[in-house]
Order: C-alpha cells, then structure tokens, then sequence
C-alpha cells in the first residue's frame, strides 16, 4: 500500500487527512482542513491562512482521484462542509468536488453522537446524499472492496471516556499484505481504542496525541497518552505516525522523546520539516509587525 499524509499540524493546519492506494483502490480518509480561530487570544498569522490555502489545494487534487472517502466524525478539521468558511477554506463547490460520484463510509450520524456532530451531520448528509454513488454508516462495519478490507471500530470516546466532543470511529485498511489504522482523535486517552488498535495489530498506526496544549483542562493527558502508545508499541510493533493535537504544544518533541519508539509525524514521514505554526501564531504575528523572531523552524519557508 502507498501511504500519503496530505495535510496536519505539522504541516501548518488542523488535520489528519490522509490518502491511502490498495490494490488500485483510492481512499481519501477525513477530508477537512482549518485552522484554530482563536490562540493564545490571536486569530490565525497571515502566513496559516496562506498555507491552509495551499493545504486547501492539495487536499482537493487527491479528492479528485479519490473512489472512497471515510469520515471519522463531523468536525470541521475532518470533514468539508458545504459551506463558504474563512478558516475552513471551505465552500460549496470544493465539498461537491470531494463527495460527488464517490463512495462515502461515515460515522453514524445519530447513533453514539452528540449534538454539535448530530446537525453537522444533518448538513453533510441533506447535500451528500443527492451527489454521492453511495453512503454507508460504518460503525463497528466491515466492508470488502475487491480485495481492500475496510474495518471500522464502534464509536469510540473523541478523548477522554465521557468526552463532551463526542465520539469517532477508527478505520483499518487490509489489502492482504498490510494493515495500516486511521485512528482519529482518540487522543490515546481512553482504554477501548487503544484495546481495539492492539487487537487489530497494525503494521502502521497514524493518530493523533493528546491535546496538552490546552493546559489544565487536560491534566495529566500527557503521562496517559505516553502510557497507552508505548502499550500500543510493544504490544504491536506498529510503526507509528503521530501528529495533530499533540503538535498544537510547543513541547510536541519532549513528548517524543518518552516513547519507546519515536513516531513520525506527517511532515516526517514525507522527509520534510515540521512548520507547527498554530504552536508558535504567537510570534508569527510579531515577525509580521517587522519583529526579529527566532523560530524552530526555517524562516524562509515562511517568506
């Protein structure tokens, strides 16, 4: 199988879009990208509305190709939506061009869901259903696409259990010769993903860590989140790419460093640098103000 990261925070945007070739079938997982609109107090630096542009763009080529997209959970950084948005660089006609003749395998939209996602879902559905070759509602599913076995999870906490983001379903994608799980916004926080990952034995997990950037209000999602993966790591031996919340914290590389195995994250795994620039809105908006700014990353990739 061919794994191509599209777009993350390590690549300058909220996402954990991902497009996955199997046996010549193409598979688009968690089309969406955005951007945070507050930080740290700030709306997004001139430079995260260009790259969630650019972003914006990549994601709409592999669209184009796509047969199948899987939609994890109704958040906007997982899914388009149909209508114009500034920080989702979103808009009618690039949600038609990510939905129309394709084959959609989605959260269920009414079951283990809250009410946020419950009305997304509403809306996706009232304009997908028109355009789309076919929908189905994935929830511990599995689905055999001429020698592509898609498995998806039951719904699972989005977090922590009792989570009041809601839930999400992770996918397996099995051509035979590898197994590779999406497994969006668990946040490696709660016991039944990380059950079913080690169960399902990936040769390649891609998920996202644990929002420590949000401070207190996620005490001690950092030592749980180091915890789960290394079981995930040796119970499995998976190679691990690791990326969306979890790169939001300036600190993403320390919490790196405590794992067993260091992961990859998007930007890694393509050979290229990290640009965690929601991390750093900060100082991005100072260096727009003519300000001298030292940044982990290279200053002219931000020119």
């Amino acid at each position: 199988m061919r794994v191509i990261p599209i777009a993350s925070e390590s690549l300058g945007v909220r996402s954990l879009a991902t497009f996955i070739e199997a046996s010549g079938l193409k598979i688009l997982i968690d089309p969406g990208v955005a951007l945070g609109p507050k930080r740290y107090g700030l709306p997004p630096a001139r430079i995260e509305l260009e790259t969630l542009q650019k972003m914006r763009r990549k994601l709409q080529g592999y669209a184009r190709r796509a047969d199948v997209v899987i939609i994890s959970h109704y958040h906007y950084d997982h899914h388009m939506p149909f209508f114009e948005g500034l920080y989702e660089s979103s808009s009618e006609e690039y949600a038609r061009e990510v939905y129309q003749d394709k084959l959609l395998f989605l959260k269920h939209p009414k079951e283990n869901i809250n009410f946020s996602q419950r009305k997304r879902a509403w809306a996706l559905l009232r304009n997908a259903e028109p355009i789309a070759r076919k929908i189905e509602f994935t929830d511990g599913k599995t689905f055999d696409l001429g020698g592509v076995r898609l498995e998806f999870s039951p719904a699972v906490p989005h977090g922590r259990e009792g989570s009041k983001l809601g839930f999400v379903v992770m996918v397996l994608v099995d051509d035979g010769s590898q197994r590779i799980i999406h497994a969006s916004d668990i946040q490696l926080l709660n016991r039944k993903s990380v059950e079913w990952v080690v169960e399902k034995n990936p040769d390649l997990l891609i998920t996202g860590g644990p929002p420590t950037y949000l401070g207190k209000r996620t005490e001690g999602s950092w030592e749980t989140g180091i915890k789960n993966l290394n079981e995930i790591i040796r119970e499995t031996n998976a190679e691990i790419i690791l990326d969306h919340h979890i790169v939001r914290d300036k600190r993403y590389q320390e919490f790196f460093d405590e794992l067993e195995v260091r992961p990859k994250t998007f930007a890694g795994y393509l050979r290229i640098g990290d640009r965690p620039l929601e991390a750093y809105r900060r100082e991005l908006h100072r260096r727009e103000k003519g300000e001298r700014v030292n940044l982990p990353f290279l200053s002219d990739r931000l020119e």
